[in-house]
This record gives C-alpha cells, sequence and structure tokens, in this order.
C-alpha cells in the first residue's frame, strides 16, 4: 500500500510540494516556500487534533415547597405573553416589557425555584435620576424630550439567568503573521511569514450568564453586563416583595448552545493574548471540553423604564446592582439636518483651504 503524503500551504491552503532546486517545500499557488522539517511538524500536529468541543453540563435543580408555591402568584401580559412571578400581595400591575396591563393566571406551578439571587441595590428614585443622567448631554435629543415625556411605569424586575460553571481543557491553534515592509530606491518590499501557533491549558469559568428571557432582547442584556455574581446570596422569596420575577421561558437545556459559544470565545481570546508579537493571529481550530459542567439557576435584578412621547413608548433599562443604564432615545430630525449642514459646510470649507494652499506651493 502506497501512502499519499498531502501537505498544504499554511498561506493559501494550496497542496505543496518539494521542490528540488531549493530543498524546501513549494506552494505552486502563491510560491510560498518552507522548510520540510516545519512542514512534517505541521503535519504530525495536525493529525494528532482531536475534532469537535465536549461541553457537557449537570443541572443543579430546586423545587419550590409547597408554602413558598401558595406564596407566589403568575401574572399573564395578554400583549406579549410574558409572564411574570410576584408575591402574593399583589393584585394588579402592568407588564415591564410593553406596559400592558397584566392579570392574574393562577398560583405557581411546575418552575424550577432559583438557586442564587443578586438583590436590587439600586433605588426606584435613583433610576428615575438615571434616566435624567442619560438624557442629559445628548444634543440631536429633543429639548421637551424629558420634561414632556411622561413616565408611564417603572418596575422592578428579576430577569432569570442559567449559571455555567465549568473546568476547560482546550487546545488552539491558530494561524499567525509577520508582515515586514521595507523600501528602496526603485521598489517597495513586503516579506509575510507564517506560523502555526499551539496553545494548550486549562481554564476556571465561573457563572458565566445566559439569559432564560425571550422578552428581555439578548443585546440589552449583554450591554447590562457586568453584574457581579460574587454578591449572589442564596434565594429566599423575601427578595420578590415588592417586584417582579420574569418567568423563564428558555430553559438550560436550551440555553446550553450560548453558553458554550461564550465559553469557546472566552477561551480563544484568552490563550490569543499568550501569544504577542504577531502581525495577526487567526484561530483555525480548537478543541475544548468541560472536566467539570454544572448549570444553576439565578435572578438578576433590572429596573425597567416606560415613557411615551409623542405617541411613542420608549423602554429603557437599568443593571439593578451597578446603575449601568441603556436604551435608545429620539432624535430630533431638524437639529440633525442642521447639524450635519454645517459639518458638511466646516469640512467642505477645509478641503478648500487646502486646495488653495496645495496650489500656491505649486503642487497643484
Amino acid at each position: 500500500m502506497q501512502t499519499v503524503l498531502d501537505y498544504k500551504c499554511p498561506a493559501c491552503g494550496g497542496k505543496a510540494e518539494f521542490d528540488s532546486a531549493s530543498q524546501m517545500m513549494k506552494c505552486p499557488y502563491c510560491d510560498t516556500t518552507f522548510d520540510v522539517a516545519a512542514m512534517e511538524e505541521m503535519d504530525q500536529v495536525l493529525h494528532q487534533e482531536i475534532d469537535g468541543d465536549e461541553l457537557q453540563w449537570q443541572q443543579q435543580t430546586q423545587q419550590w415547597d409547597e408554602n413558598e408555591e401558595a406564596q407566589m402568584q403568575v401574572f399573564v401580559c395578554n400583549n406579549c405573553g410574558g409572564e411574570l412571578i410576584t408575591d402574593g400581595t399583589t393584585a394588579a400591575t402592568h407588564c415591564p416589557y410593553c406596559d400592558n396591563p397584566v392579570v392574574l393566571a393562577g398560583r405557581l406551578s411546575g418552575d424550577l425555584k432559583p438557586d442564587l439571587v443578586i438583590p436590587f441595590q439600586i433605588t426606584k428614585e435613583q433610576a428615575k435620576e438615571a434616566l435624567k443622567q442619560h438624557c442629559k448631554g445628548k444634543r440631536l435629543l429633543p429639548k421637551n424630550f424629558y420634561t414632556d415625556s411622561r413616565l408611564e411605569e417603572i418596575k422592578g424586575v428579576y430577569v432569570p439567568f442559567w449559571l455555567y460553571n465549568a473546568k476547560i481543557d482546550a487546545s488552539v491553534r491558530f494561524k499567525a503573521t509577520q508582515v515586514r515592509h521595507w523600501s528602496t530606491s526603485n521598489y517597495n518590499y513586503t516579506e509575510t511569514r507564517y506560523y502555526s501557533v499551539v496553545r494548550e491549558g486549562s481554564l476556571c469559568f465561573v457563572r458565566v450568564p445566559v439569559d432564560g428571557s425571550t422578552k428581555m432582547p439578548d443585546e440589552m442584556m449583554e450591554s447590562l453586563e457586568p453584574f457581579d455574581a460574587s454578591k449572589a446570596v442564596d434565594f429566599r422569596t423575601a427578595y420578590l416583595s415588592g417586584y417582579l420575577a420574569d418567568r423563564y421561558d428558555v430553559d438550560a437545556e436550551k440555553s446550553i448552545d450560548r453558553a458554550n459559544q461564550r465559553i469557546k470565545n472566552s477561551t480563544i481570546e484568552t490563550f490569543r493574548d499568550t501569544a504577542p508579537g504577531y502581525t495577526s493571529l487567526v484561530s483555525e481550530h480548537s478543541n475544548v471540553r468541560t472536566q467539570e459542567g454544572e448549570t444553576s439557576y439565578a435572578l438578576y435584578p433590572v429596573w425597567m423604564l416606560t415613557t411615551n412621547w409623542n405617541g411613542k413608548k420608549y423602554t429603557f433599562a437599568m443593571n439593578g446592582q451597578t446603575g449601568k443604564f441603556v436604551g435608545d432615545l429620539p432624535m430630533d430630525l431638524k437639529a440633525f439636518r442642521i447639524w450635519w449642514l454645517i459639518w458638511t459646510a466646516i469640512l467642505s470649507g477645509g478641503c478648500g483651504l487646502i486646495m488653495m494652499l496645495l496650489r500656491s506651493m505649486g503642487i497643484l
């Protein structure tokens, strides 16, 4: 049986062949040459690589006891379908996501009990002041937005999160380049050297968060991060008094893919930081394996603020622990047009002055 060796060019991916003139491996497509020993070592690395990640998780689950279930109520929003959990003293409320009235659906049943909760650290008054500061200094914001807009609803909501703890063993191979430029009196030269950089090691991830609610956009929740998970405490129903808790509609199993992607991306970036000195460093292959993967369920605090201005609703969110504030604001189109005309005139005038200067110097 004959063995056919197929060495791929690290530069372009073409099939490299031995060049008798240079006594090196040469790619017939990009003319890049490589040392024979280096190509053989690279081929051994490729054959030893393990394809696919191995990320497995064990979920820690708790159930509500009968007394806790009796104290909790479930509210349903007829507009967006959101389900909210609150203590038994709440008679009626509004949906923090769409501001519609919600109706009592019944007692809590079938849900997992949270393992952890980060209690609210920011008060309602502080959340209102944060909205004012968020509007302050925005030149393209309509001048009367904050004074004329009506703060229709401000609700403290515990958003469900799945938290993932894991010890990771990983190996990552990067395609790296070092680029050098120089010039002579007649030519400009560029030299590109290619390297295969392999990094292996172990990492520990603690409480990687994944939002378990479809009503809360992932982009908004990630904008509110980070939450300080070290301040989380064991869940008690008393923490829900005066607040709402969003009922998770994405379970831990469905959230695993996103958790795996966040862990994998963080692993690659961490390994990338251990290889400085290259012009570029691109991940070509990775293998990430969990040693001890555990999942827990937590509630994180978020203030939801809803305003109404010119017949349109605007929703803002605030990290109830750190005070970080996010939300889109309306734009004054008239002010934007004036701003655009001013800057166009400035840039046009600047270009005109440059042209006049170049003509006076005889360059044009």
